[in-house]
């Protein structure tokens, strides 16, 4: 098995699958001791630093200049917006159901890539997917947009959380379409660090203090290693030895550990009106995977 050509790259999804279903979970608890956006700015640049470092004394080669610009705007697009909206999302809803908002990521990534040149254009059964899984979505954002309108969390947070999917697809297809080769690691290491910095005016800007506790910073170095570290270094090699239908796979596995975990340490609710949208999304998800790409 392990002489495989692509037994690292399915080993990275099954990372992605697991580690990244946690995350949701860790960021939750992170956000007890740390305000939003000094959890994103710090989270990344511990993790882009120790990984720049550790591939600078191992003497892997960076990429040019050019190259190593364009994967740090691709890491501000997936990470640094990518993960903030997600970070500040679960300041308003649980976190099982930020992952099941997410769970329509691949809508936009389909969408996208038909609106960019030479995209492939969007089919009748592609749209139809679409619609079904906006339809899922909508049970869960539904009954609080009736009751509140757009004042309520639930509707904020959908609507920050696909703001932050667009750009988390808008970035992950530039860098499908940037071919100038570079190490995978390298490339995450990069853009994590990029992402970082990117929003390292958070330290000074956001006056609320970070509360220290062993739980906050377990959280942070948890985040830092298996949600960045490991995770998105694997998402990295996925996204370039896989096919896309493969790699938006995780969309389906990483609600359902999240789901899990958020009700086992925070006993958030996931009834049958969850359960059926989580169903309704991914069918809605199956049928454009289905009508839609096939590379």
């Amino acid at each position: 098995m392990r002489s495989h050509p692509l037994f690292v790259a399915y080993l990275a999804f099954a990372s992605v699958c697991f580690f990244w279903g946690t995350t949701y979970l860790g960021i939750r608890i992170a956000l007890e001791s740390w305000p939003p956006m000094y959890l994103v700015a710090v989270r990344f640049m511990i993790s882009g630093g120790l990984l720049i470092a550790a591939l600078k004394l191992k003497g892997v080669a960076f990429p040019s200049w050019r190259t190593t610009f364009m994967t740090g705007m691709c890491g501000v697009l997936v990470l640094g917006v990518g993960n903030s909206c997600l970070t500040f999302a679960e300041t308003m809803i649980p976190s099982s159901l930020a992952a099941l908002f997410i769970a329509v990521s691949p809508v936009w990534m389909v969408t996208l890539e038909a609106l960019v040149p030479g995209g492939e254009r969007l089919t009748a059964g592609t749209m139809i997917g679409i619609a079904v899984a906006i339809l899922g979505a909508g049970l869960l954002v539904g009954p609080d947009a009736f009751q509140q309108g757009f004042s309520g969390n639930i509707i904020k947070g959908f609507l920050l959380l696909q703001f932050g999917s667009i750009s988390w697809g808008l970035g992950s297809i530039l860098q499908r379409r940037f071919k100038e080769p570079a190490h995978p690691v390298a490339s995450a290491s990069v853009q994590q660090f990029a992402a970082g910095l990117f929003f390292l005016p958070a330290l000074f800007l956001d006056p609320r203090p970070v509360l220290w506790t062993a739980t906050g910073v377990g959280s942070l170095l948890y985040l830092v290693f298996f949600g960045s570290i490991v995770g998105y270094t694997s998402y990295i090699i996925v996204l370039q030895r896989l096919p896309v239908s493969i790699v938006t796979l995780h969309t389906y596995i990483n609600p359902v550990v999240a789901a899990v975990l958020g009700y086992l340490a925070y006993a958030e609710p996931f009834g049958r009106r969850e359960l059926a949208a989580m169903a309704v999304i991914f069918a809605g998800v199956a049928i454009v995977k289905k009508f839609g790409h096939k590379g």
